[in-house]
């Protein structure tokens, strides 16, 4: 294997790239603006552009470059085409075939769904180390999943595996969902649906004093008032574990990871979001798989440059075989 190998988490407001050692440390990273004129027809030229600048100034050459590893926002068949991807005004794009046209020499691209591509980082370097098959959830502005059994990235016939935000959990609701439906996780469990949820239960507790009612309600407040005992706070926190529990239930029926890994910005309140999922799912999982673990995930803001990169090594290890076999 080559020494060198570069891992990209190309995000709606800005790109992190990261220079990687293919004994897995990480040399280097940064960031550059995330361009999305023109439905985001620069952001590839941009990365590469970047790379090209960084490689020049640590005087490599591709031939010391074992290839480049992508996460991106949306749904990736296999073959590393985008099935539209919105925040990046994208369509249907072959990224791989998009990145060679601009820079031939790059021998090895593989392209994953962002949340996949942090899930393989937290499994190698993160809080899911030691596992071979694990789910990842990213909470924040929607609500992302991963999915890796054996240690293989699975994407479903459309790449869409994963999109455990859309699940339907209340199909009386009568508001839409960004996507066009109903009742979906996203809008009760993200950042923004944890704020309504917030709002409504100080609508239901008009006499009852509450820290929620001082300042702007974000996730954060509402994490720091459920620790400071505020009730209508926890009955908040508990309303958003009762759906999260029962969804990743869902989950398990269907893919039994060995972990659950969560991750995205609300994460970072810790155990003040993650009890409440544990709790529930415990309550209603089945129980051949009531005691998964439950872990926060570890690498914040670089599980996506470095689940891009070991997506690169596991390529190599299938041609090793493949050689072996033959």
């Amino acid at each position: 294997m080559k020494p060198y190998a570069f891992g990209v988490d190309l995000g709606g407001n800005a790109i992190k790239i990261g220079l990687f050692q293919t004994t897995g440390n990480l040399v280097e990273k940064w960031t550059i603006p995330a361009r999305l004129e023109d439905h985001g027809s620069q952001l590839l030229a941009d990365v590469v552009d970047a790379i090209r600048a960084k490689m020049a100034e640590r005087s490599l050459t591709w031939d010391v470059v074992e290839g480049v590893g992508m996460g991106v926002p949306g749904p990736v068949d296999q073959d590393g085409t985008v099935m539209r991807c919105v925040n990046l005004g994208w369509d249907i794009l072959n990224v791989p075939q998009a990145v060679r046209e601009l820079e031939p020499a790059i021998e090895k691209l593989k392209v994953a769904n962002d949340v996949n591509a942090a899930t393989l980082g937290e499994m190698w370097q993160g809080g899911a180390q030691w596992n071979n098959s694990a789910v990842m959830v990213t909470l924040g502005v929607g609500i992302g999943s991963g999915i890796v059994v054996d240690n293989k990235v699975f994407v479903g016939s459309t790449g869409a595996a994963g999109e455990i935000g859309h699940m339907c959990v209340n199909p009386k609701e009568t508001e839409r969902c960004t996507c066009g439906n109903y009742g979906c996780l996203e809008q009760y469990c993200s950042d923004t649906g944890l704020v309504h949820t917030a709002q409504l239960v100080l609508e239901e507790r008009p006499e009852e004093p509450s820290l929620l009612r001082d300042g702007e309600i974000t996730p954060k407040t509402i994490c720091q008032a459920a620790k400071k005992g505020d009730a209508a706070a926890s009955e908040v926190l508990d309303r958003f574990g009762q759906l999260m529990g029962q969804a990743l239930t869902a989950v398990a029926c269907t893919v039994n990871p060995q972990v659950f890994v969560i991750g995205g910005q609300m994460a970072q309140a810790g155990m003040a979001i993650l009890k409440p999922i544990e709790t529930y799912f415990r309550r209603y999982a089945f129980h051949a798989f009531r005691n998964t673990p439950f872990v926060l995930a570890e690498l914040g803001e670089d599980a996506g440059i470095y689940g891009s990169v070991r997506m690169l090594f596991d390529e190599v290890k299938l041609e090793e075989e493949e050689e072996l076999d033959l």
